[in-house]
């Protein structure tokens, strides 16, 4: 009599962890998964990054052994952040950057898909993504899209198999597009960082490359989305989709997967969760102390990330990720 008033409808999808496997609606492969990679100029040995556990800035010597070893856990793809030696008045020398894209290129061709970072935010005496106005107040517009779409040249010539601009300067996805075309690099995709929140979850990334706001601007909220206008991230995600972008990035992802999701309903293109530094160190505190365990805790943000509309997860953690997928019990 009990089970007819209270009879079971959904909970038999639950019974066990092989029914749970079958009918997950989630699959996660480490396939899925894009690795940040930081090397500095000039560095003599490798340097630990400040809150994220694991994680460091290698040396022009050691970022081979670094694309090695993520390729032998199952990780081939790349997001790398090149980090100049020293900061430039006016910025114009990428060279850094080329050498690195040649250099891993020259050893891994193909076995490799490198998307490289492409922003002035570690080329600037000022930390800002741009060219600021000469009182130091006001990014401008027209004159960053041109240097950066010049430097995104540089890195298509040197190899690069996409490129990732980070600015958030309105038409530099255009831009980009039109002098890529031009030059016959038509095959070099373009990953923009569409939704990029002026976020407070970026402060171990920028230890890592350096790039900490300064001067008369000291935040970046004049050109990066405000966490309280969604619409603004919607209008500009969509905006880079029609000027060329052929991936659309959600930065940071795990508080924002209403983005992603709004997103995924708005665009064929694929979209990319960009699991931020904050967003990682704060669940490797917890793990640090004993709270959650390591792997299911990113394993859940994983999910939710793809659940939400991610094609494609960017994380420090990624290394882990075939190990912990394969272990992982539904």
């Amino acid at each position: 009599m009990e089970n007819l008033r209270y009879p079971l409808t959904q909970r038999r999808y639950r019974t066990s962890p092989l029914m749970r496997e079958l009918t997950a609606s989630v699959r996660l492969s480490h396939k899925q998964f894009i690795i940040p990679l930081f090397v500095e100029e000039g560095l003599s040995q490798p340097r630990e990054v400040k809150g994220l556990p694991g994680i460091q800035v290698e040396t022009a010597a050691t970022v081979e052994q670094a694309v090695t070893k993520a390729i032998q856990s199952g990780i081939n793809k790349f997001l790398l952040f090149p980090v100049p030696a020293a900061k430039q008045e006016v910025v114009g020398d990428f060279s850094f950057a080329v050498r690195t894209i040649r250099q891993l290129k020259a050893v891994f061709g193909p076995e490799i898909w490198l998307a490289a970072d492409c922003c002035l935010c570690s080329y600037t005496t000022h930390g800002h993504c741009g060219i600021l106005d000469s009182s130091l107040t006001r990014m401008l517009n027209n004159a960053s899209v041109e240097l950066i779409s010049r430097y995104a040249a540089e890195l298509a010539v040197a190899g690069a198999d996409c490129i990732a601009p980070s600015d958030m300067t309105d038409g530099r996805i255009a831009a980009i597009r039109s002098r890529l075309d031009a030059l016959g690099y038509d095959t070099v995709s373009i990953m923009s960082y569409a939704a990029k929140f002026s976020s407070q979850f970026y402060g171990p990334f920028r230890d890592a490359c350096h790039s900490a706001p300064s001067a008369g601007l000291s935040d970046r909220k004049t050109y990066q989305h405000s966490p309280f206008n969604r619409e603004d991230a919607i209008a500009s995600a969509l905006r880079d989709d029609q000027e060329g972008a052929d991936i659309l990035m959600v930065k940071p992802a795990a508080l924002y997967t209403d983005i992603l999701l709004t997103l995924k309903q708005e665009t064929r293109k694929p979209l990319a969760a960009y699991h931020v530094s904050g967003e990682y160190a704060a669940v490797e505190s917890l793990a640090q102390q004993g709270l959650v365990s390591r792997a299911a805790a990113h394993l859940e943000v994983w999910a939710a990330l793809n659940r939400a509309g991610a094609a494609m997860i960017i994380s420090y953690a990624a290394g882990e990720a075939r190990g912990w997928i394969e272990r992982m019990t539904y």
